[in-house]
């Protein structure tokens, strides 16, 4: 069942009195306040008080461009409220995390959390989307979940059309880029897989209301794995990159040149080697396909492994470079996991800072982070670690490396890629 809804700029005729937004991080919280800036009356749950205070006085708890101006004004008008507990609605969201164990196993503890709390509000007739990023399958245990929790209702099945006194269930995962939320969560299309073909055209009614992208219906598990393609993909071109970098320091080869040299052929487009892949999208989801399918996911097994590897390959080439030069001080300019945002989830560029430290204890990191006033963890419990501006990075160091390309970095003319040591 595949289908697109491409009038999203028109309002449909019923839109709920109230949705309710569980998680408020990087994808729930914009997803809130767009809603609410559209008119629709939101409650924002998220199981930390702070930020739920935070939310509740207008102020944005974490560091993205246009949200916290948006997020106030929904707020002073009425329409966005933020509270620890799940109250009675007509819609929900769920946008909790969807991290995966130490053995890289998915941990879905946080959406069945979710789940569970929004099946001892439900009354019947409402809509339940959960936006996680999440195996195949996922939505499916969501609803076999809250039916066992609530045997008094009844779940949306196909031929039931818009009986609304039946729960219906979709996936609808995000596509946003850290840095353009709050531009890409109304611009981008979206893809919304239901349960049932009424269960995808009740949640497209919902993403309506914000959404001025396509709309592409399916079913929920289709949707599942679209958004683990796409993360996959990505994966393994940078890995191809990267392992290319890797094949070229071995030959004592220019890799920027060999790329320029290779993407001009008309339908070679190679990207650019890096230190690793960080943020919780491409460095997690391939791993949901590998757990699902470990036999026939051989190619982004190893992509993964590729990528894993370049931090400690990076750390390495920094340490034997500092040993060699009796370095004293070593200038590490950039933390977050990409370019130009505050963002260090599972970061390479911390992860080196970090393997360095530990491998010189007796030398002094100074790390640039022009997002960050203060160090991450784990780098603040590190004793040779400290942040300093870039200026009396570059001053003083022995040894000087690039970790991530912030456009703050651009006027330093710094030699080099990202990752090479000068």
């Amino acid at each position: 069942m595949s289908q697109s809804v491409t009038d999203c700029e028109s309002r449909p005729a019923e839109l709920p009195a109230h949705v309710v937004v569980i998680g408020l991080g990087y994808i729930g919280l914009p997803t809130a306040v767009c809603m609410a800036t559209g008119g629709l009356t939101v409650t924002g749950v998220d199981v930390n008080p702070a930020i739920v205070e935070q939310v509740r006085r207008g102020n944005a708890p974490f560091e993205e461009p246009d949200l916290a101006t948006a997020l106030s004004g929904a707020v002073s008008m009425g329409h966005l409220s933020a509270d620890t507990k799940v109250p009675v609605a007509d819609a929900f969201i769920i946008a909790v995390p969807t991290p995966f164990t130490s053995d890289r196993t998915p941990d879905l503890s946080f959406v069945m959390t979710a789940a569970e709390s929004v099946a001892q509000v439900l009354r019947g007739g409402e809509i339940i989307v959960l936006e996680s990023t999440v195996p195949p399958g996922t939505t499916e245990r969501v609803r076999a979940l809250i039916a066992a929790a609530r045997p008094d209702l009844q779940f949306a099945h196909s031929g039931d059309g818009d009986d609304r006194r039946l729960v219906h269930l979709a996936h609808c995962p995000e596509r946003v880029l850290p840095g353009r939320i709050m531009i890409e969560i109304a611009t981008n299309d979206r893809v919304i897989g239901g349960l049932t073909p009424p269960c995808a055209a009740r949640a497209a009614q919902l993403y309506q209301t914000f959404c001025r992208g396509e709309l592409h219906l399916t079913d929920a598990t289709s949707a599942e794995m679209v958004k683990l393609a796409e993360n996959a993909y990505r994966d393994v071109n940078i890995a191809f990159a990267n392992e290319i970098a890797l094949i070229c320091g071995e030959l004592s080869l220019d890799v920027s040149e060999v790329i320029s040299m290779a993407n001009r052929h008309p339908r070679v487009s190679i990207l650019r080697p890096g230190i690793g892949v960080g943020g919780h999208c491409i460095a997690v989801d391939p791993w949901f396909i590998i757990d699902v399918a470990p036999q026939q996911a051989r190619l982004l097994r190893l992509a993964r492994e590729v990528n894993d590897g370049m931090p400690g390959q990076v750390a390495r080439q920094i340490v034997i470079t500092a040993r060699k030069r009796h370095a004293r001080r070593i200038a590490c300019l950039g933390l977050a996991f990409k370019p130009d945002v505050s963002d260090v989830r599972n970061s390479p560029a911390v992860q080196i800072v970090a393997e360095v430290a530990r491998a010189l204890p007796d030398t002094e990191i100074l790390a640039v982070e022009p997002h960050h006033a203060k160090l991450p963890s784990p780098l603040d419990e590190l004793g040779n670690v400290r942040m300093v501006t870039a200026a009396d990075a570059l001053s003083s160091a022995d040894v000087a490396v690039r970790l991530v390309e912030h456009s703050a970095f651009r006027s330093l003319g710094l030699p080099g890629r990202v990752g090479q040591v000068s």
